[in-house]
């Protein structure tokens, strides 16, 4: 009976669970005994878990609980049903028919108009039913709203600002505090009263077999609130529109596949009376014999299926198309903001509030004589700066320690490749295989320790990260969110592209020429040298071990290791009926969904951002494997929140945050990367000795550049400026053609504010017409009590 009471409780009032153990019983005493004061209902559940040492306490909030705090928060509910038709019809709609969710699915609820909701004037809002007039997501903010403020110490206490749920969870007063999931997710709640929207949103969501279904964002919402409902909305836009770039980029990769034929360069190179009787010098020193161009027959091949017409219109078309993704978005958050009543938004309180971290570990401290507000001295706060920038430095260090590693690896290994061709100057190339060469041999092994060296090198950092970020104590969890993500993304643009970057624009570019050639650093090694055919097809190698391994492996870590966890922990008990392994039991089992998890899940998704748009001309298949990846992604992140993980305290968000800054930043930075790829990656095949523009030996200006080296390389700025700046004006001008807020939408805000002051106009109209009715009847009742009184 007690599980029973308790999900009826659970709908109408929000509960919050705290797994506590038996020490450090005065403050919890006087914690609990100061959310008691403030009208919150708590209860200690009689059984303990397992172990015989973990207790929960149910915390319940009732209706003027609920009421106060909407009314401080502002929390808009609805005083009107939307009576704006809807115009967004869609050409051959019937098309999507197979897309699409159940209506009650898509729109749990009908469209209002809403106002901020105000304590004193509960009969302006429409109430029909006290249990569903606060959502889920609502309830249990506001429970964690009490709970962050109430203090855990006597009134009487000198240390008044100790309070807050989240120092009690650091000092170890409590072990863990999350709001409750509403049923198990594989089966409906056995109370009928119950929505059991965990287990609706497990089987029209988390299942990868709905793969093709659109994501139901209005339910997403209203179980785990807007912050998380816009991560997914964010994440399945980008992935639809990733279907236009993906399905562009295989049709430039096919047109490379049937253009092989007529492609002049690679005909050359692989015919023996061309090719094949041109003898290219040793690419290392001592070990390394002369080589016949032919020998490259097959990389140069392999080069043109990503080096052709085709794909510099692609680095165009990606310019366009991360405009056109940015402007969307624009429209589709102002869309969301709409509907979700996020107009006006401001950052709320507990955000904004002090870090309990900030308070602990600021020990020099000083008063704000404006604001009131205690601060961290200001020699303190530059000397950890200045220690965290001299780590994030060190670190950035360490890569491209790694990077010239790496070289050094490729410089050694070609060097034992080349070895072995010594003996027979003319000897093929082909020795490792009839399609793999010693240079896509050596860049395929590079490019996976690299790769390794990525990962392990974010292992590390992104507890350092953390470590340096805490050590800078950031007043606000606003600011310690945005200084991380600068951190985090700085560091992992640097770890992740910056390899890509040296195939791009450094390989090749510094070797000398015979009888001067450049060596690393002053050693024995040689600089590396591109292929005849350039050094595309080294960075395609590269963009696609590392895009796909990240990949990978980031799933692996998303799904496989929550579940593996999970299984563990409650191997013993999950086959226990709910009588016996309660629902506080079963969510306590699950793992935490910490603060910083979406911010993970943003990092990733921005990294692959980068992938598909800072040198997508080099791998035209790269949104391919975004969007198979994305396709995915989407499905094991909702069967993650649905399944693996506890409910996350509900949080108000407008938009995707700093993000969208990053990508802003990206997509400028894309069309430099991509524009100058083209024009310098590119290599044209020169037929001599060595690959250069030189004159040859014995010649006046022997060694010298010849004018034809000058030519193009003018032809190849004046591309680079030309070609960036057509970009920009297309870029820039489809940003001023596409409004950012739909013009449906501005027209649906102007009237609902028109709305909000017109019915409270009458509202107050009507009411001070009932105060004056009543006041006059009540006068009324007096003459005539007065009148016959005096008969």
């Amino acid at each position: 009976m007690m599980h029973c009471a308790f999900i009826i409780i659970l709908l109408l009032n929000s509960h919050i669970f705290v797994k506590c153990f038996i020490f450090l019983q005065e403050r919890r005493k006087i914690y609990e005994s100061n959310l008691q004061r403030v009208g919150l209902e708590l209860e200690t559940e009689d059984k303990s878990s397992e172990d015989g040492k973990t207790y929960f306490l149910k915390i319940h909030a009732p209706w003027d609980v609920l009421t106060t705090y909407a009314d401080v928060l502002k929390i808009k509910v609805p005083f009107k049903v939307n009576d704006i038709p809807e115009n967004r019809e869609v050409p051959m709609e019937w098309l999507f028919t197979p897309l699409r969710l159940p209506d009650g699915i898509m729109h749990p609820e009908p469209d209002y108009f809403t106002s901020p909701f105000d304590k004193s004037k509960i009969d302006f809002f429409l109430m029909d039913n006290r249990e569903t007039f606060f959502p889920p997501s609502t309830r249990n903010r506001i429970v964690y709203y009490i709970m962050s403020r109430c203090s855990y110490y006597k009134e009487d206490h000198l240390c008044k600002d100790k309070k807050g749920i989240k120092r009690l969870l650091n000092n170890g007063t409590y072990t863990a505090a999350f709001p409750l999931h509403d049923c198990r997710y594989w089966t409906r709640s056995k109370d009928q009263k119950c929505e059991s929207e965990r287990y609706t949103l497990y089987k029209h969501w988390a299942k990868f077999f709905l793969f093709y279904k659109e994501q139901p964002l209005n339910l997403i919402r209203k179980y785990y609130g807007e912050k998380i409902g816009v991560y997914f909305a964010w994440l399945g836009f980008y992935t639809e529109m990733l279907f236009w770039a993906a399905l562009v980029g295989l049709i430039c990769f096919l047109y490379g596949v049937m253009t092989y034929n007529q492609n002049e360069w690679s005909q050359e190179i692989c015919n023996d009376t061309i090719g094949g009787q041109i003898v290219m010098c040793p690419l290392c020193d001592k070990k390394c014999g002369y080589w016949k161009l032919s020998s490259t027959c097959n990389s140069s091949w392999q080069s043109h299926l990503f080096d052709n017409v085709a794909t510099v219109f692609f680095a165009i078309f990606m310019g366009i198309w991360v405009t056109l993704f940015l402007e969307f978005w624009k429209r589709r958050q102002a869309r969301l903001e709409y509907e979700w009543d996020l107009v006006d938004f401001e950052e709320e309180e507990q955000q904004l509030q002090l870090r309990p971290e900030y308070e602990s570990k600021c020990t020099n401290q000083r008063l704000n004589r404006i604001t009131q507000v205690i601060i961290c001295t200001t020699a303190v706060k530059c000397a950890r700066s200045c220690l965290s920038g001299a780590t994030v430095l060190f670190w950035m260090g360490l890569i491209i320690a790694s990077i010239i590693g790496v070289i050094a690896y490729r410089l050694a290994v070609f060097a034992a490749f080349a070895s072995i061709m010594k003996d027979s100057p003319t000897n093929d190339i082909e020795f490792v295989g009839s399609l793999i060469t010693p240079q896509l041999a050596t860049s395929v092994t590079a490019s996976c320790i690299n790769f390794v060296i990525i990962m392990i090198l974010n292992f590390f950092y992104e507890r350092v990260a953390i470590w340096i970020t805490d050590m800078e104590v950031p007043k606000t969890h606003l600011e310690y969110e945005n200084r991380l993500t600068m951190k985090m993304f700085l560091f992992q643009f640097v770890n992740y592209y910056s390899s890509c970057f040296y195939l791009a624009f450094f390989k090749g570019k510094f070797v000398g020429y015979p009888g001067a050639y450049a060596y690393m650093f002053g050693s024995r090694l040689r600089n590396e040298e591109c292929d005849p055919g350039g050094c595309l097809i080294e960075l395609t190698t590269q963009l696609v071990i590392v895009m796909a391994g990240k990949q990978v492996w980031g799933n692996i870590q998303e799904a496989l290791v929550p579940w593996l966890r999970n299984w563990w922990v409650s191997r013993s008990a999950r086959s226990h009926p709910e009588s016996l392994y309660s629902r506080w039991e079963q969510d306590h089992d699950l793992q935490d969904f910490t603060q910083l998890g979406l911010f993970y899940e943003y990092l990733e998704m921005v990294i692959q951002f980068g992938f598909i748009t800072l040198f997508v001309a080099s791998f035209p298949l790269a949104p391919l494997l975004a969007l198979l990846n994305n396709i995915l992604e989407v499905r094991v992140d909702a069967w993650k929140f649905t399944t693996q993980f506890r409910r996350p305290v509900a949080a108000k968000a407008h938009s995707i945050g700093a993000w969208q800054e990053i990508l802003n930043m990206m997509a400028v930075f894309s069309v430099v990367t991509n524009v100058s790829n083209s024009a310098i990656t590119r290599d044209e095949v020169n037929p001599s000795c060595y690959q250069d523009y030189r004159y040859p030996p014995g010649h006046e200006k022997q060694y010298t550049h010849t004018v034809q080296f000058w030519h193009i390389l003018a032809a190849k700025m004046a591309f680079i400026i030309i070609m960036e700046h057509v970009v920009f004006m297309v870029k820039f001008f489809v940003a001023w053609l596409i409004p950012d807020v739909p013009s449906d939408v501005k027209a649906r805000i102007r009237r609902e504010r028109y709305l909000i002051q017109e019915y409270l106009q009458n509202y107050e109209v009507e009411k001070l017409n009932m105060e004056y009715y009543s006041s006059t009847v009540r006068n009324n009742l007096k003459s005539k009590i007065t009148w016959e009184g005096a008969l």
